[in-house]
């Protein structure tokens, strides 16, 4: 049985071509393109004729998630979704309401394959890619959540999955919520972290997107790096870095280090001095992260104490740094978590 077309996978002429393909006049493209960037279903489209309505349904899926469960914090006023795919399977998203309104961190594959001993989505590996259709599935559910509360604003590609590692759909799914007829997000209020694929960095940079990119660093040095990024044997910190300065280059744009602080590892006055030679002369700001607990790691986060002397090295060397503030604890904050809690339970999960 042949698969229904996600429609909200097309661009603009993508649909004009395939209405013009059954028989529909040119303007039904827009209508039915705004329609489904604001969420709706075919049911929902009340200026359609319920023809073209019926053939939509039988050819085509309108949103290709669901909403499963949501869990909003006890702490904060942060929400955790769990997003169920046609196909059954499940993806995460984090919604954080910050001082500039609602932010909310997306999923762009269902697992992942980069194999960061530090997050809990690669533990089971990468079932498949997501596509630009369901990442923006994600943006349009949690609008529909927030209802007359208010929309999201800003959108960060830092869930489960390496969005690099499914460039061509993360670059459709970035310009289509920077369409002027869907969502027309500013592509400015939108952050994309990687854990370091140095062709799709340059391949981004190339795109002359003014998109905000986030390197998941997490280690000032090569040999640090690889014990618990596998990636770094593939591509080299001088390697990273060399594209990290062309992307800068390119969009203008100040680029985002994150760096979990683990005891033991990564997380000294001296490695907060080796991070520094590092970047001294980027445009850029270090986001330092309290490493969140994984079962299956032995990974320990470092003290608080540890945490404020590393960000007050970094301080007294003129580089700018925070700490991330921590949110949705309560939820399994962390990539991947609440998705393998009920991959393993089979029912619904309660996080508190």
């Amino acid at each position: 049985m042949q698969s229904k077309h996600i429609l909200l996978d097309d661009t603009l002429e993508e649909m004009q071509a395939y209405l013009k393909g059954i028989g529909q006049p040119a303007f039904r493209a827009k209508q039915v393109y705004q329609w489904l960037h604001k969420g709706m279903g075919f049911e929902d489209m009340h200026n359609l004729p319920k023809t073209l309505k019926e053939k939509l349904s039988e050819e085509c899926i309108d949103l290709p998630m669901t909403l499963h469960a949501e869990f909003p914090s006890q702490k904060d006023d942060t929400v955790k979704f769990l997003f169920a795919c046609q196909d059954g399977n499940l993806v995460e998203g984090v919604l954080m309401h910050y001082h500039y309104g609602y932010s909310l961190c997306i999923s762009t594959q269902i697992g992942c394959k980069m194999g960061c001993s530090f997050c809990a989505s690669t533990i089971d590996g990468c079932v498949r890619n997501l596509s630009a259709g369901e990442m923006l599935a994600e943006v349009l559910l949690a609008n529909r959540y927030l209802g007359d509360r208010g929309k999201i604003g800003h959108v960060v590609l830092m869930g489960s999955g390496e969005p690099l590692d499914n460039y061509e759909s993360t670059v459709r799914f970035l310009r289509l919520i920077n369409s002027v007829d869907g969502l027309n997000m500013s592509l400015r209020n939108v952050s994309l972290s990687t854990c370091g694929l140095v062709p799709q960095i340059r391949a981004l940079a190339d795109e002359k997107m003014s998109v905000t990119l986030s390197i998941s660093l997490h280690a000032p040095n090569d040999d640090i790096r690889r014990e618990i990024m596998p990636i770094a044997y593939t591509y080299p910190i001088d390697e990273l870095m060399s594209a990290v300065r062309e992307y800068v280059a390119q969009t203008g744009r100040r680029v985002i280090f994150e760096y979990a602080l683990i005891d033991g590892l990564n997380s000294t006055t001296a490695h907060a001095r080796e991070l520094a030679k590092l970047i001294r002369g980027l445009q850029c700001h270090v986001n330092l992260i309290p490493l969140n607990y994984v079962d299956e790691s032995s990974l320990i986060p470092a003290k608080p104490a540890a945490v404020k002397d590393f960000l007050e090295a970094l301080e007294s060397l003129h580089i700018s740094a925070t700490i991330r503030r921590e949110m949705g604890t309560d939820i399994a904050g962390a990539c991947g978590q609440l998705r393998r809690r009920h991959l393993q339970t089979g029912v619904e999960i309660d996080t508190m």
